[in-house]
């Protein structure tokens, strides 16, 4: 741990008060950095951060990546997470999507070739769309809609990518890529419209489970201490490509339902929906690259990960209710 203020490296994270940028912080923290977070709080949460804001540690900045990003001070490290994550989200707003995925990537480059900090991207699983390939391996080039619903995230992905590696070739900037598959554990929104919250909350308070399409569909879910553990060494690592981070573990939207009405121990019924267009139809990712370059594969179980996501909302659930 680094306790020397004198050496003390600086970490910018953007989209600070999400859901992955919130573990973030926590993490660097406790790893002894000073953390700069950043966020617009279109669909982050003050909430998710306010215990950091005590801590000499912790900074954070109420901003827009897509204006001009300024931080005084070294950075170290840039790890840019700000962007709507679910489709409730992306779909609502599709133009601030596109604009974080290209004016705020750009921007963010540009603070760290000034400042000389080493780049991490969270791209997605999202960039390989409805796949023709599984497990999706990091060589996959993907099958997206580029003008279809979904195009304004996955593109807006794409192009992260593009834009990022184009600085590291052109500039020789340090840069980092990390495919985040499916993830979840507490500080998700019960409300952001992806199956896992959803199904939780509706079983909680006892409607019936609703599921796209005939369910048959497949997710691969990592826990969120994992995918934090694989990004971080991820950032620290010398590789430069795209690297897969998420838990290999497929199981079909259906059989997922039936998890956790299970674990509930609620008696609801799945109902079933028309699928979303473009949804993919299955999600599964290689990662091999990972464990090879990174040393790394996810530990915690998905009847481990689910009890403590579990307990949180219901937590959260009484606390509203209250």
């Amino acid at each position: 741990m680094q306790t020397n203020n004198t050496t003390q490296k600086r970490v910018l994270i953007t989209g600070a008060a999400g859901f992955l940028g919130s573990h973030l912080s926590d993490r660097f923290i406790k790893e002894g950095y000073h953390v700069i977070g950043m966020d617009n709080l279109v669909t982050g949460s003050m909430k998710n951060i306010e215990h950091l804001f005590p801590k000499k540690e912790f900074e954070f900045y109420f901003h827009d990546v897509t204006k001009f990003v300024h931080v005084p001070g070294k950075l170290d490290y840039i790890l840019h997470f700000a962007s709507p994550a679910s489709p409730i989200d992306y779909l609502k707003i599709p133009i601030q999507t596109l604009k974080v995925g290209s004016l705020g990537t750009h921007n963010l480059l540009g603070l760290a070739k000034e400042k000389k900090a080493r780049f991490l991207i969270a791209s997605t699983s999202e960039i390989y769309g409805d796949p023709t390939v599984h497990p999706q391996n990091e060589e996959y080039w993907g099958n997206v809609n580029p003008i279809g619903p979904r195009g304004v995230y996955d593109e807006a992905k794409r192009f992260q990518e593009a834009i990022t590696m184009a600085y590291h070739t052109y500039h020789g900037l340090e840069t980092r890529i990390v495919r985040i598959f499916n993830t979840y554990g507490p500080r998700m929104r019960l409300n952001d419209g992806r199956a896992l919250p959803a199904f939780f909350s509706q079983a909680i308070e006892g409607k019936d489970i609703t599921v796209f399409g005939d369910g048959s569909q497949t997710r691969s879910f990592c826990y969120v201490d994992d995918l934090v553990e694989g990004i971080y060494r991820l950032l620290l690592s010398d590789y430069v490509y795209p690297v897969n981070i998420g838990n290999p573990d497929e199981i079909t939207i259906k059989e997922f339902a039936e998890e956790i009405i299970k674990l509930t121990g609620t008696d609801q019924k799945i109902i079933y929906t028309p699928l979303p267009t473009d949804d993919p139809k299955q999600r599964q990712p290689d990662i091999t690259k990972a464990k090879e370059l990174l040393g790394w594969e996810p530990e915690v179980s998905r009847k481990e990960g689910l009890k403590i996501t579990y307990d949180y909302f219901k937590r959260i659930l009484e606390k509203s209710k209250a």
